[in-house]
């Protein structure tokens, strides 16, 4: 399969208000049916986000926690290993925070910091970010045999938007906590981590786990691509209409609420 590159993403497409909110209502209830599913199936989840500073992860991150129920749905926020993941194999602190049966699971970064923030700011040597590409396949090829939907996302904005965010932060005092001097100092290597970049989306995007790279410079748009491309990844072959009562729960209802037999006979799946 074709790779994207940062190029080809058309940055000026957006979505109405109106639009917008319908849609995400839709996609929100379409991810509480799946998570209900992915309980009743034991199937499990992974979502990588992975962006530019300000591109609006974090954003698209809390429309997806909204319709979820927090009980089987974890977010696991990636920034620099304490000493105990320094000195060991990087995709040790992933493995131990993948999702259990019937639950999913969002990094907020990744393991694909192995090939982007270490690689540019020359925190591993060339010879193992290098190595990092095969073994990141390997892993994501021994997560997706073993039956987990992972959905890789990387948000796309350009230089110029990504300045007005950071004015925007800096003038919020509710945001200003998000700005740091490394977003800016990044800033100046911004053809070094585009190079990166597309190099990870050739080494990395597979027919088995794909990039999908989301047009970030409108936030409403980009929230609907997201959770659109998670939809897609998450309900394929998933039966996602509601399980039938079990005959033992029905009977307790019966003796206990006032329900005609028409109901019940529906909710036992009975339609004769």
């Amino acid at each position: 399969m074709k790779a994207p590159r940062l190029k080809d993403v058309d940055l000026s497409l957006t979505i109405s208000t109106t639009a917008y909110e319908k849609k995400l209502a839709k996609l929100q209830r379409t991810l509480m049916q799946i998570q209900q599913a992915y309980l009743l199936s034991g199937r499990s989840g992974v979502i990588v986000f992975e962006g530019w500073d300000a591109a609006g992860k974090g954003g698209a991150i809390r429309r997806l926690s909204t319709a979820l129920d927090p009980r089987s749905f974890k977010v696991w926020p990636i920034g620099a290993p304490r000493n105990y993941y320094a000195q060991r194999h990087f995709l040790l602190r992933f493995m131990e925070r993948l999702p259990p049966s019937g639950a999913i699971t969002v990094f907020d970064r990744s393991w694909y910091g192995r090939v982007l923030v270490e690689r540019v700011e020359e925190l591993t040597p060339p010879e193992r970010w290098r190595a990092g590409y095969r073994e990141i396949n390997d892993f994501e090829r021994m997560i997706t045999d073993d039956g987990v939907r992972l959905v890789k996302l990387f948000f796309h904005i350009s230089p110029e938007e990504q300045l007005q965010r950071f004015e925007q932060r800096l003038r919020d005092p509710l945001k200003r906590w998000k700005l740091t001097y490394e977003d800016f100092r990044n800033r100046n290597r911004w053809g070094d981590y585009e190079e990166a970049i597309d190099e990870m989306f050739a080494k990395t995007s597979t027919s088995a786990s794909p990039w999908t790279v989301v047009p970030a410079n409108s936030k409403k748009y980009a929230r609907i691509t997201a959770l659109e491309a998670i939809v897609k990844a998450f309900r394929r072959d998933v039966e996602l209409k509601p399980p039938v009562v079990h005959q033992s729960v029905l009977s307790e209802a019966r003796d206990h609420l006032d329900l005609d037999d028409e109901l019940i006979a529906s909710l036992s799946g009975r339609t004769e």
